[in-house]
């Protein structure tokens, strides 16, 4: 078998990956022109943008979908049994409002009980993901990536069409797996509600803290 040389193999390369991109492209923009689309809930400046996907509503149960984290390990809904949820969805952590949101949240999260988890989900590269946790000290939320397969994206309806993005949103979805809470945020250049997001998010889990109070005050009488 003829052996190839540095210089052939540097010409396959550079040759063979922008093709394997195009056709990865093309792959995602057929399967991205079939999804259902959504018109006049969100607004790019003055102007609505259509969103594509399927629309989810409160107490419907939420739908299952595969993220990546900083490795490119795949993430899912269901890794996070008998955890309360909230969402944050941010077009570009690159952007003002987005690196705001991303980091009043790692914030808050601090503050809240163990169980409670906030995930950030955008449609950045987990390379550039990794990058902007790294400089802004973002270490107490999970960031995640729905940049390879667009499936968080379409399962809960926020790509913006001719974008790529995924519109602004806050979703609160219970230990039962229940969607409690969304917010699609009119404009996608404005702040979510978070003093909304937060209160909804601790009075949703509240419940579990209760129950495990009660748990223990009665473990503590019957020892007596």
């Amino acid at each position: 078998m003829m052996k190839l040389s540095t210089l052939s193999k540097l010409l396959f390369i550079l040759f063979l990956t922008p093709s394997a991109l195009m056709v990865n492209a093309y792959a995602k923009a057929s399967n991205l022109s079939t999804l259902t689309q959504t018109q006049n809930l969100v607004k790019a400046n003055d102007k609505y943008v259509t969103l594509l996907g399927t629309q989810v509503n409160i107490d419907e149960k939420a739908p299952n979908f595969k993220v990546v984290d900083k490795n490119f390990a795949p993430i899912q809904l269901s890794d996070f049994k008998d955890q309360t949820l909230l969402i944050s969805v941010v077009p570009s952590l690159d952007t003002g409002v987005c690196s705001l949101q991303t980091k009043r949240f790692n914030e808050e999260a601090a503050k809240l009980p163990k169980n409670i988890t906030i995930l950030t989900i955008s449609n950045d590269l987990p390379f550039a993901q990794k990058r902007f946790c790294k400089v802004e000290s973002v270490d107490k939320v999970k960031v995640l990536s729905d940049s390879v397969w667009r499936n968080f994206g379409e399962s809960y309806g926020l790509i913006i069409k001719d974008m790529g993005l995924l519109t602004r949103a806050i979703f609160i979805i219970d230990n039962h797996g229940t969607i409690k809470y969304k917010e699609l945020v009119a404009n996608i250049s404005q702040h979510p509600n978070y003093e909304s997001a937060l209160a909804a998010v601790k009075d949703i889990a509240a419940v579990i803290v209760v129950e495990d109070e009660v748990n223990t005050d009665e473990t503590t009488s019957e020892t007596k």
